[in-house]
């Protein structure tokens, strides 16, 4: 199930985008197998982002415990941790010492502000990742204050993303190779090259510092949202030429007046127009005039929504496991098709199993188990 069907990740258990890079190991058919804490509670989380993988449930500041880490790491293809720069070498499970059990292992390491550099040891978060590179700055309404994208652009996209796509990068080459090596995936250098793109536009003059001015932030009046008669939003792209006149003609403005499209000095005196001319009809209105054509339109969903729309009925593209709602597997493949295994685990729900899968013998878990070293829900 999944093109990675057959490789082998350690997840050493963190928060926000260390899930969502084992969710997305897991979903392309990885055995990812999730390092829990001891727990403190035995209530099944629906955390969506802990899908499709087992837990064991060990306790990494003992001895025994981080010898487990070792161990494991003898079969493994790989294993990430989302830790400040420094905590697994104190733990004893840093990549020397992994790297020293299986020499082709990929060891893959995220963190905020990256294994090195002036602010490496300094506690953070997304909006503070994206802030030093200049995501933050760009986003959000003329005059008012930046916006924070949820989390998105830091912890996830530069974060978990790059994490996941590093480790695979590594792991095939490893496989021509024969050796393992560490992967530093900083969310501030992801972050920074999602920017990409607005760094050329702004050598090429196009892009400027004033947030929501600028074509692709807010700044234009075919590029961005409008509120509908029934209090909800529709999303307009119609950047290109013949996307823009079908735009002009759905919405009724005036096309003389309209054709001078990427006249900036205009933008805020069409948007006002346009503000007026959308709150006239409801959202489902305009999904009746606009939505298929080439306007380059969508209409904004809330999360309770978006299983509801045909297009992503049709696609799959949100499913139901242990009733909750969530994102299904992406991307897509013409023949390994992905998929979800099952729900969140308990923490230490798969503990013996994982044990017995990694070669410890029955003799060795019992002894693990009762020493509180590892525990079993």
């Amino acid at each position: 199930m999944g093109p990675l069907k057959g490789i082998r990740i350690i997840e050493l258990a963190g928060i926000g985008p260390g899930p969502f890079c084992g969710m997305l190991l897991a979903d392309m058919g990885a055995e990812v197998v999730r390092v829990d804490r001891m727990p403190r509670k035995k209530d099944r989380i629906n955390d969506v982002l802990t899908r499709g993988r087992k837990s064991i449930a060990l306790d990494l500041k003992s001895e025994e415990g981080q010898e487990v880490i070792l161990k494991m790491c003898e079969s493994a293809d790989g294993l990430f941790e989302g830790f400040r720069p420094g905590v697994t070498e104190r733990l004893g499970i840093g990549p020397s010492e992994c790297l020293a059990r299986n020499e082709r292992l990929v060891y893959g390491r995220m963190t905020g502000w990256g294994q090195e550099g002036p602010m490496a040891q300094a506690a953070g978060h997304d909006i503070n990742y994206i802030s030093l590179v200049g995501a933050l700055h760009a986003i959000g309404e003329k005059g008012q204050k930046p916006v924070p994208p949820l989390n998105l652009v830091g912890d996830f996209g530069g974060g978990a993303l790059y994490l996941a796509f590093g480790l695979v990068c590594a792991l095939l080459e490893a496989k021509s190779s024969g050796k393992g090596q560490v992967v530093d995936a900083a969310m501030v250098d992801g972050a920074a090259s999602l920017m990409s793109m607005f760094f050329s536009m702004r050598a090429s003059g196009v892009f400027g510092s004033d947030r929501g001015t600028n074509l692709l932030d807010g700044g234009a009046h075919f590029y961005g949202t409008y509120e509908t008669k029934d209090g909800k939003y529709i999303s307009l792209g119609s950047i290109e030429p013949q996307f823009y006149s079908l735009f002009v003609e759905k919405t009724g403005v005036d096309a003389d007046r309209f054709s001078d499209q990427m006249n900036s000095s205009k933008w805020e005196e069409f948007r006002a127009e346009l503000t007026q001319v959308f709150k006239q009809k409801t959202r489902d209105e305009w999904c009746q005039i606009m939505e298929g054509t080439d306007v380059c339109f969508g209409p904004v969903l809330e999360l309770g929504e978006v299983n509801e729309h045909p297009h992503n009925v049709h696609r799959d593209s949100f499913a139901e496991i242990d009733g909750v709602l969530q994102p299904s597997p992406a991307p897509r493949f013409s023949r390994s098709k992905p998929g979800i295994r099952h729900g969140s685990r308990i923490a230490g729900e798969d503990s013996v199993s994982v044990l017995e899968e990694s070669g410890f013998s029955s003799q060795e878990i019992s002894q693990l188990l009762d020493s509180d070293v590892v525990s079993q829900v």
